[in-house]
């Protein structure tokens, strides 16, 4: 019900909008405010998009729960849709999303509706154990032998001087 609404009420106030703005400073410079938000809207998007998956990344490589940068994401391509719409109203809703202390406070909003019924990082417990000594990880891979006449032929053709990464000899 709420999304026939949003559906039917957002159209009639950029309608509304367009009317009273173009009215007020006419049909040119109301036009140029809504490509000239579209350019901004791309470039804030690109901005923060960028902080956001450093973010992300850091908090990868460091193991983090990565769920706080994943929902800045969401919301700022959210955001990015919402910039490239034509309209006031659809923008003013875009550019707020593209502060970060307003998207907190939708996340905060939304935690409290939301229950969280699993969240792990790692292995799960259906995954199999590998018994290993104490304290050491274990590293599961598959190798398959190859014979060196077979390799040589298969190899790619290295070009000249290219002395290959060292991990192998011939």
């Amino acid at each position: 019900m709420w999304l026939l609404i949003a559906f039917l009420a957002v159209p009639l106030i950029e309608i509304a909008l367009f009317i009273q703005v173009g009215g007020w400073i006419g049909l040119w410079p109301t036009l140029a405010i809504v490509v000239g938000t579209a350019f901004a809207g791309t470039w804030a998007v690109r901005s923060q998009g960028r902080a956001t998956m450093t973010d992300l990344r850091r908090r990868f490589d460091t193991l983090s729960d990565p769920s706080e940068p994943l929902a800045h994401g969401a919301m700022i391509i959210f955001a990015g849709a919402l910039l490239l719409t034509p309209g006031f109203f659809t923008d003013a809703v875009g550019l707020s999303l593209m502060v970060p202390d307003v998207r907190r406070a939708v996340m905060r909003f939304l935690a409290r509706r939301i229950e969280v019924q699993r969240f792990q990082m790692g292995p799960g417990p259906e995954a199999p154990r590998r018994p290993g000594p104490e304290g050491e990880t274990v590293i599961d891979g598959d190798w398959e032998r190859v014979d060196p006449a077979e390799a040589d032929r298969d190899a790619p053709r290295r070009r000249p001087g290219d002395r290959g990464s060292g991990w192998t000899q011939h």
